[in-house]
């Protein structure tokens, strides 16, 4: 009589009809590990004109789940080799548990949990998904473009309310980090530039090289970077929250679009908000290296602000505005879609916002790279 362990029997016999007759006795509650099922297997290949299993557990005072598991397998054994699995024998609560493991569908990727994927698979996987997100990401700025194509005819639900709040939200209130952080990109260009210049005698060409490089370039840019840092991320998490929330799909269930009342003042505000931040972020950056140059250059105030006033073209100016305010819409335009494609918990949310984020700076460099290259080739 084979042994399932201490406290628990295991016997194996032939019945007439070519039936495999299991019996079980004894607390399987006592158990470490499932009992063995290689008996049972050794019977089945010693018997091959085995036609059904069937179990006797009149003597079991107790199982767990080692115990349904184990049944389980037999289950299993039989479904490979064509043989009947007759339940009959075991107990209601173990039946009723075998009925909802058949009911219910294993996961197909339950296999691989902690597992290591193939290479193909992963990469097939990995294009997939990036296929996917590149249809959302043309998807979602197509219903942008519709909004505001409904805004223009004045049939879109906006509310310059809401507009108006934000625009104070992500323009007078990011004044302070907008300007701390240019001064510092003010002074460093201005350091920079005199360290090399100074070799040359031409201290006095760190006044062009501040103002030239700030409203061209380092203006926009770096408010451009701050605002998906500061406001981009939060448009993500508030529209996530309400994602969580169940606020947008009440929305819809109104016949409310939430592109039209949600993304779009989002949009609108930053749109008008940053011109104004990047002539703000100009003037702070060049006010920066002067600092630089009337501290350490021996250059007077005057000269600086002249060669200042000289290097920087109107073209130049607007050039960095126009920017700006594209850089603008790529902020809220990461921001918002992460946060609607958000998921329903949390870890969701925040998961949107590093995805905004990431999103917006990839999208900011990108586009000032392309900015770069069309004014080559046009001459500005």
């Amino acid at each position: 009589m084979p042994q399932a362990g201490p406290g628990a029997n295991l016997t194996v016999q032939h019945a007439p009809a070519g039936a495999l007759l299991v019996g079980l006795s004894g607390d399987y509650r006592e158990q470490n590990e499932l009992p063995n099922k290689r008996t049972i297997r050794e019977a089945l290949d010693n018997a091959p004109d085995v036609k059904s299993l069937s179990f006797e557990t009149g003597g079991v005072t107790g199982w767990d789940v080692l115990f349904v598991a184990f049944i389980r397998n037999c289950a299993e054994l039989c479904r490979e080799r064509n043989i009947e699995f007759r339940d009959e024998g075991l107990p209601e609560g173990v039946r009723r548990l075998l009925r909802l493991a058949r009911a219910v569908p294993e996961k197909k990727d339950v296999g691989r949990a902690g597992g290591k994927v193939p290479f193909l698979p992963k990469v097939g996987e990995g294009v997939l998904k990036g296929w996917a997100g590149t249809i959302g990401l043309f998807a979602f700025l197509g219903e942008c473009l519709l909004a505001m194509g409904n805004l223009l005819r004045g049939r879109a639900r906006f509310r310059w309310s809401d507009a108006f709040l934000i625009v104070q939200q992500c323009g007078p209130q990011a004044l302070g980090i907008v300007a701390m952080i240019n001064f510092l990109v003010g002074l460093i260009l201005a350091f920079v530039g005199a360290t090399e210049l100074m070799r040359f005698g031409a201290s006095i060409y760190v006044a062009d090289l501040v103002g030239v490089a700030t409203v061209r370039e380092m203006g926009c840019l770096m408010t451009g970077i701050i605002l998906c840092g500061r406001t981009g991320a939060a448009f993500a998490a508030q529209l996530g929250t309400m994602r969580v929330n169940e606020e947008i799909s009440a929305l819809e269930t109104f016949g409310v679009p939430p592109m039209e009342f949600l993304v779009l003042p989002r949009m609108m505000a930053l749109i008008v908000a940053m011109p104004f931040l990047c002539a703000f972020a100009d003037f702070i950056s060049i006010a920066g290296g002067y600092v630089v140059s009337v501290s350490m250059l021996n250059v007077s105030s005057t000269e600086y602000l002249l060669r200042t006033i000289h290097a920087i073209e109107l073209k130049s100016f607007v050039l960095g505005i126009v920017k700006g305010s594209f850089f603008g819409f790529l902020v809220a335009y990461s921001g918002c879609m992460r946060g609607m494609q958000s998921g329903y918990s949390a870890a969701a949310v925040g998961e949107a916002t590093t995805k905004a984020v990431v999103t917006g700076i990839t999208a900011i460099i990108a586009s000032d790279g392309i900015f770069a290259v069309i004014c080559h080739a046009l001459g500005i």
